[in-house]
């Protein structure tokens, strides 16, 4: 039997590919998401790393309706006593401190130096870390026990499906909680496939709007935001929220420090912490942020949302007559 090289005339592409150049593409980590609930909020810059939320007293269920120190002009020919008021302050109003998301990135010094063509190793470990900590960042402002969305829900303003899958009566009920100039919707993508089925089974399929470039499923015109980091238990469960924001409509508010030392983007700082003896050079990046809930009708919570509900539909079919 003839050896393979003595009878191949024309160079082997598996030789020939020791003399070209691969096209690499930069390192891919499938844990990045879009992170939509960071750019619909509005971001507040605090001082010192303190934001004091100053509420006025009794304001819990007060409306316009029952203002009884105001009233309208007397009745001609009358000269009645005004009401006298004033409006009193919370003594101690709650103060918001910025929370860190930190991670100290390692690199050893001979890596970096060799191998950072075409790709700079510092600059692409740094770009991964920092995606990672933008994500803990998202899941910090709703999960966070002491700031995050799901914490500050005023218990008022929180309701329960009425079969567990989301349904358009449920949603409509948690707008009528937040009714003032609510902005979005914001729940874990099955949670918003769920009610997608649901709109589906009562015939009124949601339409849909285009943000950022991106679609998203609306209802009464409200965007359903999606976000992994919404909590969904083994058992199916999950939570949608309805959010208020902006400081002007006393919503929800991102809270963040500019000009920290090593800023790249605002809050966000990557410094240099110098070469051990063991030639590993360190980076801390740190991620200050927090979140304020300045009205307690800014956000609404429906609990109990079961996203493991599906219909049967009848399969038979009619011959065309």
């Amino acid at each position: 039997m003839a050896d393979d090289t003595e009878s191949r005339r024309t160079l082997a592409e598996g030789a020939a590919r020791q003399l070209a150049n691969a096209t690499k593409t930069r390192a891919q980590w499938g844990g990045i998401t879009p992170r939509w609930l960071v750019p619909l909020l509005q971001w507040t810059p605090v001082e010192a790393g303190i934001f004091r939320l100053n509420r006025v007293k009794e304001t819990r269920g007060a409306t316009a309706a029952s203002s009884l120190d105001v009233e309208c002009s007397p009745p001609r020919d009358r000269d009645p006593d005004l009401p006298e008021t004033f409006v009193d302050y919370e003594e101690q109003p709650r103060e918001y401190f910025l929370n860190a998301v930190t991670t100290v990135l390692d690199v050893q010094t001979r890596v970096s130096d060799l191998y950072s063509h075409p790709f700079d190793q510092v600059q692409e470990q740094l770009r991964l870390l920092i995606e990672k900590v933008k994500e803990r960042q998202e899941g910090e402002l709703i999960n966070n026990p002491e700031y995050g969305l799901l914490a500050n829900a005023a218990p008022p303003m929180r309701l329960s499906t009425r079969t567990g899958a989301p349904t358009p009566d449920d949603l409509d009920e948690l707008i009528s909680k937040v009714w003032k100039e609510p902005c979005f919707f914001l729940a874990h993508p099955r949670a918003i496939a769920a009610f997608g089925r649901e709109c589906t089974r009562r015939g009124v399929p949601p339409p849909t709007v285009t943000m950022f470039g991106s679609p998203f499923v609306t209802w009464r015109g409200l965007p359903l935001v999606p976000s992994d980091k919404v909590p969904l238990d083994a058992a199916g469960k999950s939570k949608i929220l309805l959010l208020r924001t902006g400081e002007k409509k006393q919503g929800v508010v991102g809270l963040f420090q500019p000009g920290v030392p090593g800023e790249v983007t605002p809050s966000l700082s990557v410094r240099f912490m110098g070469i051990n003896r063991k030639a590993i050079a360190s980076y801390l990046i740190s991620l200050y942020c927090s979140l304020a809930v300045l009205t307690e009708d800014a956000l609404g919570v429906l609990d109990d949302v079961d996203v493991g509900k599906y219909h049967n539909y009848a399969d038979t079919y009619h011959e065309q007559a």
